[in-house]
């Protein structure tokens, strides 16, 4: 669902603007003392965790143990303050968090280690039969795991803006339309198409293509949003979705 006119809404956002984004939230996440740490990191695992799953299983684990490993790399993200790292390297988190867990897995950090979680830090569930499944078909690939790690984050900023955009649509009362609608986001249609569509909607067909204008350049901007959560600085943005939209698109 992402495609190369991602790449031409290059709007400059503001300071302020780009203090909002997720990323803040992963800095306040480096200070356990900080109130709504707890809440960062949750949303930091839920986020991020499937390109690291899928990382730590390629390289030889087993899902039990890449699940607990996961778990574990996250806490320990946070208890050896690597987020302030990010803050002096101004990496991108992509890159960064793949430079981490490479560190953690030549630690030997082993299952009983991984088990011992604490410090109230909370541990978020993994959907470990669900990664499974998306793995089967890196595996049949027999893409290298850093490969994997980069497509399935990308597939993740998809993923994540798509049930964004979704709930926005929910929100307004418009969940039908979505429904009929995301197809759009990426495959093209003719007018037969849209004509078919507007008379499941009780539209017009003209209507419809308004609609679905309004609903890609909504994504678009959902995307750049999402991408500003996992860079430094607002210069990154363009950049990085430029290389996400090759990952997608290779």
């Amino acid at each position: 669902m992402v495609s190369s006119d991602l790449t031409s809404d290059s709007a400059a956002r503001t300071s302020a603007q780009f203090a909002t984004t997720h990323w803040s939230i992963v800095l306040a996440a480096g200070d356990s003392a900080l109130p709504g740490a707890q809440e960062a990191l949750e949303k930091l695992c839920r986020t991020y965790w499937y390109p690291l799953y899928a990382f730590v299983r390629l390289k030889g684990h087993s899902p039990e143990d890449a699940k607990d490993l996961t778990q574990a790399f996250f806490e320990r993200f946070l208890q050896k303050h690597y987020v302030k790292d990010v803050v002096r390297e101004k990496g991108r988190f992509r890159t960064f968090l793949l430079t981490i867990l490479q560190r953690f897995l030549c630690d030997q950090f082993d299952r009983a280690t991984a088990a011992k979680r604490g410090g109230g830090v909370p541990v978020v569930p993994l959907d470990a039969v669900g990664a499974e499944a998306q793995l089967e078909q890196a595996v049949a690939s027999r893409q290298s795991p850093e490969s994997v790690f980069e497509r399935a984050w990308a597939d993740t900023v998809v993923h994540t803006t798509v049930e964004r955009l979704a709930e926005e649509y929910a929100a307004e009362g418009k969940a039908s339309l979505f429904s009929e609608l995301k197809r759009y986001l990426s495959c093209p249609a003719d007018r037969s198409d849209y004509s078919a569509t507007a008379r499941r909607l009780g539209m017009s067909a003209d209507a419809v293509v308004v609609a679905v204008m309004r609903l890609r350049r909504r994504y678009r901007t959902l995307v750049r949003a999402e991408v500003a959560n996992t860079v430094a600085t607002p210069a990154e943005i363009d950049d990085e979705m430029r290389y996400l939209v090759g990952l997608l698109t290779a």
